[in-house]
């Protein structure tokens, strides 16, 4: 069953990657047209894919955890785990994106402001994409050894 398990959370990781993505290239292409999100990926895809792989992970891991937590249920553990830092990571992650909206809304120094720092903007993404992931392995540890 255990090998049933890692299968099953793999596939949600990998779907989740994959989503990630989708809609990645689905709302830039909506924003600005396909073209545009194309150089914008081929001019970040490391962060990009960063980024989409670390919530993969995330949700594999969170995936596990859960079935852990769901087939020792006589134990009576009780684990808590927080979707916050993947949500943060894909606010910090996307921010940017705002900068194609903004003009429309007439927020230009805001624009300028998210545009300059674009790349700051996926470092923190994926650091706290990192602390998600360290955050929910060192919880699935912790369940495991108790």
């Amino acid at each position: 069953m255990p090998n049933k398990t890692v299968l099953r959370s793999s596939i949600y990781g990998i779907l989740a990657s994959v989503i990630l993505l989708e809609i990645y290239f689905a709302v830039l292409s909506l924003l600005s047209g396909w073209g545009f999100a194309k150089d914008q990926f081929l001019m970040f895809w490391y962060f990009v894919v960063a980024l989409a792989v670390g919530f993969g992970v995330q949700v594999g891991l969170y995936t596990y955890l859960k079935y852990l937590i769901k087939s020792d249920r006589e134990s009576g553990k009780v684990l808590g785990v927080t979707g916050v830092t993947s949500t943060a990571t894909m606010i910090s992650c996307c921010t940017h994106y705002l900068a194609n909206l903004l003009p429309i809304l007439g927020v230009a120094g805001v624009v300028t402001f998210v545009t300059q720092y674009q790349i700051q903007f996926f470092w923190v993404g994926i650091i706290l994409n990192f602390s998600g992931i360290v955050y929910i392995a060192g919880k699935v540890i912790k369940y495991k050894r108790a």
